[in-house]
Parts: structure tokens; sequence; C-alpha cells
């Protein structure tokens, strides 16, 4: 069954639209490795069910070289051998802010960040999650 688009909200509202779009080119350029936030994107689409973004962010992570293992172990990422302690840090991070209404983004997920990431690191990632999720609530709701 094929879902149609509610409403083509990036011609609706093209300014907002292409603000979202100028925030997520310039984290392209910030202090992260591009293929680690492709990374963090897969997830919290993993976890806001958006099925346009997990297609989108699984081929380029494939097109950049990351084995199909470790995407395929994303979701159980606690018990999986193929995340360093620096993803797992991220990946618990990404999870929290998504779920923020229930995790109130506490101490204990955010303190293991300070051990792998600096301080504009840990801005940039939170943008990236905040970012991804702007754009899976979007999708979802309007049915991309």
């Amino acid at each position: 069954m094929t879902q149609l688009l509610r409403q083509p909200f990036y011609e609706l509202s093209p300014a907002i639209y292409n603000g979202l779009i100028q925030a997520s080119q310039a984290l392209e350029q910030c202090s992260l490795d591009n293929t680690f936030i492709e990374l963090i994107y897969l997830r919290i689409s993993q976890i806001n069910g958006c099925a346009f973004c997990l297609d989108k962010h699984s081929r380029a992570l494939r097109k950049a070289g990351v084995e199909q293992a470790k995407l395929d172990a994303l979701a159980g990422w606690r018990i999986s051998p193929h995340f360093s302690d620096k993803e797992q840090a991220a990946l618990a991070w990404a999870e929290s802010v998504t779920h923020i209404a229930d995790s109130h983004a506490e101490e204990s997920v955010y303190q293991p960040l300070l051990a792998h990431f600096s301080a504009e690191q840990v801005s940039d990632l939170t943008f990236a999650i905040s970012m991804m999720n702007a754009f899976n609530r979007l999708a979802v709701a309007m049915r991309l």
C-alpha cells in the first residue's frame, strides 16, 4: 500500500524547511565525522519509525563502507560488540534526547559523553539529534 503525502510541507513552508536544510548542511561541516552522524541519524529514525529516513541513512552508511552486520545490530547496540564506547555513549544520548519526555536527558547519560567528546562535539551531537528528530517528525506526520 502506497502512502500519499498529506501536505507538501517543503513547498507550503519553504522558508522554514530551507532553514532546516541549512542547519542540516551546517552539521555536515561540524566537528563530528559524517558517517558517525549518519549512524546516529539511523538509530533515531529506527526509534521514530521513519521509513523514508531509514532507507536514506542505511543506504548512506552502506555507501560509506559500514558493515551490514553493524547496521543489523544497531537496534541492539547495548549488547553488540560492533559499537565502541564512544558510539555507545552517543547512542545512549541520542535515545535519551529522542525520548526526552520520559528520560529528561539525565546526568547519568550525559556524563559518559564527556569522556569521548569535546564540549563543541557534544553541542554538535545534540544539534544533530534534534535535527533528525525534527525531520523524522515531519516525515512521519506528513507521510513522506
